[in-house]
């Protein structure tokens, strides 16, 4: 009896062997992570394959063509002076430019004032965050700051500050970081106020290490993870608020292809023909959504209590 009440301890004892799949493995098994990439891939290669996809220049004006049906047959001109047939298959505006061309025109630009203002949000956010979150007297400082940017809607911030700076690209990618910055910061200067008590660092700390090889070696690797999932949906708002903004008029001037410029110019002629704010107003729902969804699925996979609740 002694014999099989020492085997039964040691093997209620003996703790099972957890194999922890590689990243990319945990991602690919991830259904959110593989649908939000899948769609937002297609989306980026249809932008980046736009002057191959059957579409004319997004800026050409043609009176006869004007407000045709999706799927109609309009003439174009080539740059030689030669007149062809060409389909549009989104149809066109009020100008008579070619709906399709300038929606996937249009991709190009929301991917680049998604990704600019995520990572220069990401940037400056992890900055200051990581300094006011270890030095304490300058934390109410500049959390106060960042409460009274937080204070003020972000929609009505960026038009206030595309109005003072004028329109253009790079306006309103800045305007956009303004209000993102204070929503990374309060993210990082949460981890850090944790982290900086953990056993580590206040060893660390205690042999003598400089202040900002604690904060690079041992603070800063802790918060990629929520900052990758963070950087998603800052990248899916800024989007967003790019075709409001364009939508509105203050944006990015008419005379480059946006999706808000789209849905913007034809919002007069909605009623009637629907199919101008129709098919960029699908592309932003879809690119938004996208952005969501892969941003759930990477929150998911890699913070380890959502990854316990769901496994």
């Amino acid at each position: 009896m002694s014999a099989l009440s020492d085997d039964s301890v040691v093997i209620a004892d003996a703790a099972p062997v957890v194999r922890r799949l590689p990243l990319w493995r945990q991602l690919s098994h991830n259904t959110s992570v593989v649908a939000g990439a899948a769609v937002l891939a297609l989306i980026l290669l249809l932008g980046l394959l736009a002057p191959l996809l059957d579409t004319m220049d997004p800026s050409q004006i043609n009176p006869s063509n004007r407000n045709k049906i999706p799927g109609a047959e309009v003439t174009m001109r080539l740059d030689d002076g030669s007149v062809v047939g060409h389909t549009a298959w989104m149809g066109t505006d009020s100008l008579g430019r070619d709906v399709h061309s300038r929606v996937l025109y249009g991709v190009r630009v929301s991917v680049i004032v998604g990704v600019s203002v995520s990572v220069i949000s990401i940037a400056i956010g992890l900055l200051i965050g990581l300094v006011s979150g270890y030095i304490r007297w300058l934390d109410g400082i500049v959390m106060r700051v960042m409460d009274g940017l937080m204070a003020i809607p972000a929609i009505l911030l960026a038009i206030a500050l595309v109005s003072l700076w004028g329109s253009g690209l790079v306006t309103v990618i800045l305007a956009i970081v303004v209000p993102e910055v204070p929503r990374v910061v309060r993210l990082v200067r949460a981890l850090v106020l944790s982290i900086r008590e953990e056993p580590y660092v206040e060893a660390a700390i205690a042999a003598g290490t400089r202040l900002p090889r604690i904060l690079v070696f041992h603070i800063l690797p802790n918060t990629v993870a929520p900052l990758i999932v963070q950087a998603t949906y800052i990248c899916a708002s800024a989007i967003l608020i790019e075709a409001i903004l364009s939508f509105l008029g203050v944006g990015i001037p008419t005379t480059t292809p946006t999706w808000g410029n789209i849905m913007a110019e034809g919002r007069q002629f909605f009623r009637i023909y629907p199919h101008n704010i129709l098919f960029p107003g699908i592309f932003l729902a879809l690119t938004v959504l996208a952005v969501n969804i892969m941003g759930d699925g990477l929150r998911d996979t890699l913070d380890p209590k959502m990854a316990k609740r769901t496994g």
